[in-house]
């Protein structure tokens, strides 16, 4: 309750320092304020995974550092083609699979095990999709195609290895 009430108080105050000041915007603060509520966020999850078994919170930050390097890799030099594509924008659906099977699974070992497959599974279809969206743009032929596919599968191992463990904290509860 303490940590939740401080980033409250901080989000209201945010905005309040707009009327004694000019150098904060509306769109500052309205970013600042969700920097606060996702850091109160990841605080919860931390409590919430202390109580959970070891396999799990391994396989929970084997899923997360796999979301992580999809985003830095992809933010940093792009991985279909360069950052600029606008087929990389289509990885999106990697995170939108993961939060959603998430909040259906209610964080549970074989909801997350189904969750995080199919997040490396739609992972690894994205550069096929974008071969069928935008054929002129990339073909079979050129190299660089299956150095993408290659890439693109060793960035989905850190998912793969989260759902084989979680389904090992699944089967131990049974």
């Amino acid at each position: 309750m303490i940590i939740w009430g401080s980033i409250i108080a901080l989000i209201v105050l945010i905005p309040s320092m707009m009327y004694f000041t000019s150098e904060i915007s509306w769109r500052k603060a309205l970013a600042y304020s969700i920097i606060f509520l996702i850091a109160g966020g990841f605080y919860e999850l931390w409590q919430w995974l202390k109580t959970c078994t070891r396999t799990y919170r391994i396989a929970f930050g084997l899923g997360l550092t796999g979301a992580f390097l999809l985003i830095w890799v992809n933010g940093a030099i792009g991985i279909i083609g360069s950052e600029d594509n606008p087929a990389n924008l289509m990885y999106g659906a990697v995170f939108i699979v993961g939060c959603i099977g998430a909040l259906i699974s209610r964080f549970k070992p074989r909801g997350m095990m189904y969750t995080v497959f199919i997040a490396g599974l739609v992972q690894v279809l994205v550069p096929f999709v974008a071969l069928f969206i935008w054929p002129a743009q990339v073909s079979w032929g050129e190299a660089w195609v299956i150095k993408v596919l290659v890439f693109n599968f060793i960035l989905a191992l850190p998912f793969i290895g989260s759902a084989l463990l979680f389904l090992r904290v699944a089967n131990k509860k049974k």
